[in-house]
């Protein structure tokens, strides 16, 4: 069988470590866990899949991008809707971006699954934070090393202008930027193999939005092969008077496996 490994965004910036900027409780024994989990079945793995959050400091989910009337930035966590820019309560930085920032709060809040939320500066190109956890990318290494095949690291967040929770597409995809237009050669590669595993974080945000692009563009027929490792996923904590995120992952994750997808274990999966 052709069984692939997909780890999204296992970066140190999100597991509750020292340093990290966004730190997902239970992210560090998740990681430990999906490490465990690749050292046991890694010679049945065909190919591992790790998706990477790549920020620039400059980002319209950063606080640096925004202001309000004092000139102050967003706390973190700040959630920004479109009359909030329209009204001037926040406006950006730079005032000639302010139309090209209101227009695509705009078109989140039509989306419906997400608004404009500002989180810490996290998964900085070049920093430490973006960095794949110490011990699943041991574990990373060895795999390639036993096994004499190359880890695919596919990288997603760099377009400042937009959210890319999801590896597959942006959440509102640049016309002049094709990194953030659904990925139309990695869902083709998927559709070619037996058996998905997927892990990673945040499970409430960039796990959630990765599956779900999968699931809704490679087709029903394909939604079976895929297996979320519940144990090596967790959610973003709830935001004071905002979403409840832990709730919104559980849901989810039971609207995968109506769909058809199945939910293990890392001890149980291929056991």
């Amino acid at each position: 069988m052709k069984i692939h490994l997909l780890a999204i965004d296992p970066q140190n910036d999100f597991c509750d470590i020292d340093n990290a900027t966004l730190p997902v409780p239970g992210a560090n024994e998740d990681m430990i866990r999906l490490a465990a989990m690749i050292d046991r079945v890694g010679s049945k793995l065909e190919d591992i899949h790790v998706t990477m959050d790549s920020h620039r400091l400059i980002d319209i989910a950063h606080p640096v991008w925004w202001m309000n009337q004092n000139g102050d930035q967003p706390a973190p966590f700040t959630i920004i809707s479109a009359n909030d820019v329209e009204n001037g309560i926040w406006t950006p930085r730079n005032p000639g971006f302010r139309k090209r920032t209101l227009d695509y709060a705009r078109q989140l809040e039509v989306s419906g699954k997400y608004q404009l939320c500002v989180w810490p500066p996290h998964c900085l190109i070049g920093t430490w934070g973006h960095n794949i956890h110490t011990g699943l990318n041991e574990a990373l290494q060895r795999w390639s090393d036993n096994e004499f095949a190359m880890v695919d690291y596919v990288t997603k967040g760099s377009n400042p202008w937009t959210e890319h929770y999801g590896a597959m597409m942006a959440e509102v995809p640049d016309p002049s930027d094709p990194s953030t237009a659904l990925n139309t050669d990695f869902l083709a590669m998927l559709a070619e193999v037996d058996m998905v595993v997927t892990a990673g974080e945040a499970l409430s945000h960039c796990v959630k939005e990765t599956v779900t692009q999968i699931a809704d563009n490679i087709g029903d027929e394909h939604i079976r092969k895929f297996h979320i490792l519940t144990d090596c996923s967790s959610p973003v904590p709830a935001v004071p008077n905002g979403p409840d995120f832990p709730a919104i992952a559980e849901g989810w994750l039971k609207e995968m496996e109506r769909r058809g997808m199945t939910l293990t274990t890392s001890v149980d999966f291929l056991t």
